[in-house]
């Protein structure tokens, strides 16, 4: 019943524009005028406004990345229709993911920075830790599959972080201070030399004691004479104990950008781009609540003292590109060579053994290395006055390995003490893309396009001491991925749109090759012999202007996945992976913002995403349940206010429960490692005291809201900056 009230929603706001054909005769129209700084390029390859894109897109200016406190860039999405972001303690969380109309999982929906995939070779996941939003000019977000110009992982859509290129001298000094000792440091300089030479160059710089975010859940109740625990359930609502945590989550990044373009002619572009972002995690010292005594007790009630210990832990990514942009004969070129390598690496214990102790003892650190090198041409031009055609071809070259070694203390990551085992593989696309956009009629644009990807995984290997090493046969196919769209404005102020398309996904190098077996025996293995997985989507939409500056935009969608790669209980000492699901997403996006001449704003948007198994053949019991990590509604309302010298942003976000388990069994709330409900409050007031000088201040989690997204969430914090501009 409530997906045919949603419908009807959709339909009748659609319905809409018939109805109020005369008004919008009169009125004029002001859709264009309010969006024509919106100019995006993700959507089609193509510069566009974003009323005439074809597919559902949002873009964030500079201006609203400023007006909020962002801390990590994922965080510049998190207040979109269609958007769920997912992170859990604040900028420490390494987890964070975005993903897009209900499609799961990072390695399905495409992030790119200017144009540079930093979807990770090894897995799919990105790094967004130490990446500087100061750098951010805008973000572009396009929902539904990108694949026919973009190629994999773009199943959910694309998001496009576009750093900025000063056209003339600017410079910013930025410093600030919150809570849980929480210091920042920003500085850049850009210039234009001879009306030829763009020059960008920053550096920042963040630290945190951190927050206690992980705790000590123990399944078997403290022995007599011990106190000072307190009973508490699993995620899944069995009894449980909290006997302590892992002490303050401690953190460090950096990050370094070096940006530099030549204008060979008026139209005519070179450009070079180095950056470099850098974070390391820790843990103070942990804290138990048990008692024996008197004196407090790590060990000795049913657990070990390595169960208290949080385990450090960084990552590092280098980005280099190198663009050119030309016109020949109304031909619009484009070019672009880029390389990311990551490198990552974090220490742990498999064992629960008692040699390893709070300040010392064995343990084991895993470095994994990767980079992907991606080539990337196109060229469009007009046809007929009235056309236009787009071409390209695109070459993506990935290679990943990991190993793990022991250490004689698990504290010193260079405390060698012989290897335990390694695994890498690598994979290569080609790619052929092409686009028509035509104009049959009058305010009508039809946009049909395709892309054919060739895949290759190679040169997979694992190995583990003691068990013979095993080198994988290699692994291809061909991906067709059609798209095709209409875009009709019947009147001044409105736009309709409709779309279907398929995207696809290959297997990633880490469930293609990344197979160990434990120090227990147990063997989880990666499968060469995966396929890839494939979406088809479709969508209805529309845009109206209701009166002077109110916009109401919404859209309703559904996406069917095939081939779901899925972890497989193959005996007691194997697991391994298989392509064994399909899955259903029935979704409705509504938004509203309303633009008053005082200068405020205001904005508020809903979005319902039924995201449900529909099929497992190894695993029957959980069809019809909720794909794992995707809330089924989410809502924000907010505003902005900027007069004079003031700037001032309010915005409320609610976010569904969430489910880790497949079968949907992790029901409970308010407590360590469950998925809440949650609705929080943040603010930011800013005065500009002078021409080149602005202090703010803001404040998360106004109402201190309690909730855990597995990890324990921040409460109520606080952070004030001073920023220099000249």
């Amino acid at each position: 019943m409530l997906k045919r009230y949603l419908f009807l929603i959709v339909l009748l706001c659609i319905a809409v524009p018939v109805l109020a054909e005369e008004k919008a005769k009169t009125q004029v129209s002001e859709t264009k005028e309010m969006q024509l700084d919106k100019i995006v390029v993700t959507a089609t390859r193509t510069e566009k406004e974003i009323v005439d894109t074809p597919a559902s897109t949002s873009v964030v200016t500079k201006e609203e990345i400023e007006e909020r406190n962002i801390q990590a860039i994922d965080q510049t999405v998190n207040a979109l229709p269609g958007v769920f972001e997912r992170r859990g303690k604040g900028i420490m969380d390494v987890q964070a993911a975005i993903s897009l109309r209900g499609v799961p999982g990072q390695q399905r929906t495409l992030i790119m920075l200017d144009g540079i995939a930093l979807n990770r070779a090894y897995d799919g996941t990105v790094v967004f830790g130490g990446l500087a939003s100061e750098d951010l000019e805008r973000v572009e977000v396009v929902r539904g599959p990108s694949s026919s110009l973009y190629g994999g992982y773009a199943m959910g859509g694309v998001v496009n972080f576009i750093t900025k290129m000063p056209e003339k001298r600017e410079i910013t000094l930025k410093g600030g201070y919150g809570s849980d000792d929480l210091w920042t440091a920003y500085a850049s300089y850009g210039d234009k030399f001879a009306k030829k030479v763009s020059t960008f160059l920053s550096y920042g710089y963040r630290s945190t004691r951190g927050d206690i975010t992980d705790y000590n859940v123990a399944t078997t109740k403290p022995a007599a004479g011990y106190s000072g625990w307190s009973p508490t359930t699993t995620r899944s609502g069995k009894v449980a104990y909290l006997v302590g945590d892992k002490g303050r989550n401690g953190w460090w990044d950096e990050n370094i950008t070096f940006k530099a373009a030549y204008d060979i002619t008026s139209f005519s572009r070179f450009t070079l781009v180095f950056m470099r972002s850098l974070y390391e995690y820790n843990y103070g010292p942990p804290n138990t609540y048990v008692y024996r005594n008197g004196l407090p007790a790590f060990s000795g009630f049913g657990v070990n003292e390595n169960t208290f210990i949080g385990f450090p832990g960084g990552k590092s990514q280098d980005i280099y590109k190198v663009g050119y942009e030309t016109e020949v004969s109304d031909t619009k070129v484009k070019f672009l060579a880029a390389y990311n390598r990551g490198y990552s690496w974090y220490n742990y214990s498999y064992s629960t053994a008692a040699a390893t102790k709070l300040n010392g003892g064995p343990g084991t650190t895993s470095i994994n290395p990767s980079g992907s090198w991606d080539l990337d041409l196109q060229a469009t031009r007009p046809l007929f006055d009235k056309h236009f055609l787009t071409i390209g071809g695109a070459y993506r070259y990935n290679w990943t390995y990991s190993k793990v070694y022991n250490l004689v203390y698990w504290k010193d990551e260079n405390s060698l003490n012989g290897f335990t085992r390694d695994a890498g593989g690598r994979d290569m696309t080609y790619a052929f893309f092409t686009q028509a956009e035509i104009h049959p009629i009058d305010k009508l644009t039809a946009f049909i396009g395709f892309r054919e990807d060739w895949w290759r995984g190679f040169d997979g290997y694992s190995n583990s001491v003691g068990i013979n090493s095993k080198h994988y046969p290699h692994n291809s196919v061909s991906s067709f991925n059609p798209k095709g769209a209409l875009v009709f404005t019947p009147f001044k102020n409105t736009v309709l749109r409709a779309s279907i398309g398929k995207a696809f996904r290959p297997p990633t190098l880490y469930e293609l090759y990344g197979s160990y077996t434990t120090t227990t025996g147990r063997t989880y293995s990666g499968n060469p012999g995966l396929k890839p997985e494939t979406v088809i989507s479709w969508d209805i939409g529309a845009e109206q202007q209701l009166w002077k500056g109110g916009v109401l935009k919404t859209t309703y969608f559904q996406s069917y996945i095939d081939d779901l790669i899925y972890g497989r209980t193959v005996s007691a000492t194997l697991t391994d992976k298989i392509n064994v699901g399909k899955a259903k997403i029935n979704g409705v996006e509504l938004g509203f913002e309303q633009k008053l001449d005082m200068g405020l704003r205001l904005f508020g948007n809903y979005t319902w995403n039924d995201a449900r198994i529909d099929k497992c053949s190894i695993k029957p019991e959980i069809e019809g349940k909720r794909l794992t990590y995707m809330p089924v509604q989410m809502f924000n309302l907010g505003g902005t206010f900027v007069h004079k010298s003031w700037t001032a942003s309010v915005i409320g976000r609610y976010v569904g429960k969430r489910y880790q388990d497949d079968d949907n069994s992790d029901r409970a709330n308010g407590v360590y490692q469950s998925y809440d409900p949650f609705f929080t409050a943040d603010a930011k007031v800013s005065y500009q005291v002078t021409s080149s000088a602005t202090i703010s201040a803001s404040m998360d989690n106004i109402f201190d809201k309690e909730y855990y997204s597995s990890y324990k969430a921040p409460g109520r914090t606080w952070y004030g900056t001073l920023t220099l501009k000249f």
